[in-house]
């Protein structure tokens, strides 16, 4: 059976069509529809959005057609549940493309990238704290092999830090910090959670983590390590240099750095701030990519039948 999966983010539409059970994946890329552009912290989906929103899922819906997806599960994340007319967003999607949307809540949604997340890497009996930045949200999930010991998700997407906060390009250092003491007041409840269960390294699961993988490979390594590969693990000098290049950087020297994908040029300075201060607030020292996420977890609860999601078929 072809199963397509549609992670609606607020930055990207993300569509995953694997045949089950076997697991075989047939189709998996992104469209960049930026549905938080304009409105994000006014809780609003401006028209340019909703209408450019439409328009990619239906493209989306044309692949699994040509695909011939048996049924299709789409999940809508922070930009759609925040927003007052998210709601008009998802009838719209159904009566103009036939999709049915699961609106999902951050605590779900983090769920959901934590399932997603052991099926690219074996977590071990040391906890991780798995971090996922997305463009509405980032949630944090600590865990190791046995269970999940906590998690959350937070208003701190890169694009909703860059509408409320407008910094320069390139950042300017008291910016930088200005961002640090809105985390620091933020993320208390994190710092209690890793108080209670100290996490030894990082797993970031977003597409801002796979860039920096891409970043690091090209300038250190080779784009060849990467390649079918459901994690990496960085050295932490390397990467170092790679978000102090990003920080000191302005749009167009980011936009052509080997390794660089295009779509999150801006956005990328507000993800390397935000890692560098979880970081060096919880004094980690290890960091690994999962390039699993959202849509390989909605795949396991599928399998093990543990939800019962909306689904639609063409």
């Amino acid at each position: 059976m072809k199963i397509a999966v549609i992670d609606l983010g607020t930055n990207t539409f993300n569509l995953l069509i694997r045949e089950l059970p076997e697991g075989k994946v047939l189709f998996n890329d992104k469209l960049s529809v930026r549905l938080g552009d304009g409105g994000l912290n006014e809780n609003r989906i401006s028209e340019a959005s909703f209408e450019r929103g439409i328009r990619s899922l239906k493209t989306h819906v044309e692949t699994c057609r040509k695909w011939e997806a048996d049924e299709i599960y789409a999940f809508a994340t922070s930009a759609v549940r925040s927003a007052s007319n998210g709601q008009d967003f998802i009838k719209a999607a159904w009566e103009q493309t036939g999709i049915r949307i699961n609106l999902i809540d951050g605590d779900q949604e983090a769920e959901l990238i934590h399932l997603g997340v052991q099926q690219a890497l074996e977590l071990v009996p040391e906890n991780a704290l798995i971090m996922d930045i997305g463009g509405g949200s980032t949630e944090f999930i600590i865990a190791n092999n046995q269970e999940v010991h906590w998690k959350r998700s937070y208003l701190l997407g890169s694009s909703r830090l860059m509408q409320k906060f407008q910094p320069s390009d390139p950042i300017k250092p008291s910016e930088a910090d200005e961002l640090k003491e809105y985390f620091e007041q933020e993320l208390e409840e994190l710092f209690e959670a890793a108080r209670k269960h100290p996490v030894r390294y990082l797993i970031g699961s977003s597409g801002s983590f796979d860039t920096l993988a891409a970043m690091t490979a090209h300038r250190f390594q080779s784009p060849e390590v990467l390649e079918g590969q459901t994690t990496y693990t960085f050295d932490m000098y390397e990467y170092r240099v790679i978000s102090k290049l990003m920080l000191e950087s302005d749009f167009e020297q980011r936009l052509h750095t080997p390794g660089m994908i295009p779509m999150r040029a801006d956005l990328i300075v507000l993800a390397c701030v935000q890692i560098d201060f979880i970081l060096n607030r919880l004094g980690i020292r290890a960091m690994k990519l999962s390039t699993y996420a959202l849509k390989e977890g909605v795949l396991v609860t599928l399998q093990n039948k543990s939800h019962t999601w909306q689904k639609s078929s063409l």
